[in-house]
C-alpha cells in the first residue's frame, strides 16, 4: 500500500503523519490488526489533552525518569505498537538508562517478533531481549502470551518501562513486587490505575522528553532519585489529568456557545 503523503498545510498533519506509521507498521507486520484500533482509542484522548505535553506529563515523566535511573535492573517493554511509533527514541532512551529493549507480544507471531527486531536493530539497537532465541520464564499471573519474559530481563527486573501496555500484565508484575512505569494515554484504563507512575501523553512526544530529563538526571544520586520517584503520588496524578480533561471539553463547549451566540446574533443559524 503506497503511503499517502500528507499536505504541510493540513490542520492534522502531525496527527495524520503518526496515524501512518501506525499503518506502516501494520504492513511491516509490527502492529497486529488490534494495535490499529487502540491507536484510534488512545488518539481520540489525545484530544482531551489539546494534543500537547501538558505540565502533568512533565511531572510523571520526571518522576518516571528518576525511578528507572536510580533501579538496578531497568527494563523498557517493547510492543508492536511502541515499535512503530517510537523504535529510535526508545533506543536512544535505553542506552542514556542504561535500561535493555525486552519485545513482548499479546498477538505473538514469529513474524512480528522478527519484523520488530529488525525495526530496532535500524534504529540502533544493540541488545534486544525477548526473543525466541533467548531463555525465557514466565509470569504465572497470566495465560495469556505475554507471560513469557525474558529470564535476563523483565524477570529479574525492578523498574519496567512498559508504553502502551495491558492492563493484565502491569497489575501482575505489580504483584511480583516490580514498580511498573507507564505510558498511556487513558488515565481510566487498567494499565494507567495499576502502574506505580503512570505519563499521561503521546509516546511521540514524551519520549524524546524522557531523553533530556534521562540525560539531565543521570549524575543525580540514587537516594535523590529515588526519593523523587518514591513521593509521586499515581492516583492523584490519575485524578489531576482526569480534571484537566474535563476542563478541557468545558473549555471546548464554551467556545462553541459563544461561537453559536454570535452567530445568532448575525442572523446566522446552524
Amino acid at each position: 500500500m503506497k503511503k499517502t503523503a500528507v499536505p504541510l498545510d493540513h490542520p492534522r498533519r502531525v496527527s495524520l503523519e503518526i496515524r501512518e506509521r501506525v499503518i506502516e507498521g501494520h504492513e511491516k507486520h509490527i502492529v497486529a490488526m488490534a494495535g490499529l484500533l487502540a491507536h484510534g482509542r488512545g488518539e481520540a484522548f489525545d484530544y482531551l489533552i489539546g494534543e500537547k505535553t501538558t505540565d502533568q506529563a512533565r511531572e510523571s515523566a520526571r518522576a518516571a525518569v528518576a525511578a528507572l535511573l536510580a533501579a538496578n535492573h531497568p527494563v523498557i517493554s517493547v510492543n508492536g505498537n511502541s515499535c512503530a511509533l517510537a523504535a529510535k527514541e526508545l533506543t536512544v532512551l535505553s542506552e542514556v538508562l542504561g535500561a535493555p529493549l525486552e519485545i513482548n507480544l499479546f498477538y505473538y507471531t514469529r513474524e512480528r517478533e522478527d519484523a520488530i527486531s529488525r525495526a530496532l536493530k535500524k534504529a540502533g539497537a544493540k541488545r534486544i531481549l525477548g526473543t525466541h532465541d533467548r531463555p525465557s520464564s514466565t509470569i504465572p499471573e497470566l495465560s495469556s502470551n505475554r507471560r513469557k519474559v525474558d529470564s535476563e530481563g523483565i524477570a529479574v527486573a525492578d523498574v519496567v518501562l512498559v508504553p502502551l501496555e495491558d492492563g493484565d500484565r502491569t497489575e501482575a508484575l505489580r504483584a511480583l513486587g516490580k514498580l511498573v512505569v507507564a505510558i498511556d494515554l487513558n488515565p481510566l484504563s487498567r494499565t494507567a490505575r495499576h502502574a506505580s507512575i503512570t505519563v499521561v501523553d503521546n509516546i511521540v512526544r514524551i519520549v524524546p522528553l524522557m531523553i533530556e530529563y534521562a540525560q539531565e538526571m543521570k549524575d543525580i544520586s540514587k537516594e535523590e532519585l529515588k526519593s523523587i520517584a518514591s513521593s509521586f503520588d499515581n492516583r492523584t496524578n490519575l485524578s489531576n489529568c482526569v480534571h484537566m480533561m474535563m476542563s478541557h471539553l468545558e473549555s471546548e463547549a464554551h467556545d462553541w456557545e459563544a461561537a453559536r451566540s454570535v452567530a445568532q446574533e448575525g442572523g446566522i443559524t446552524r
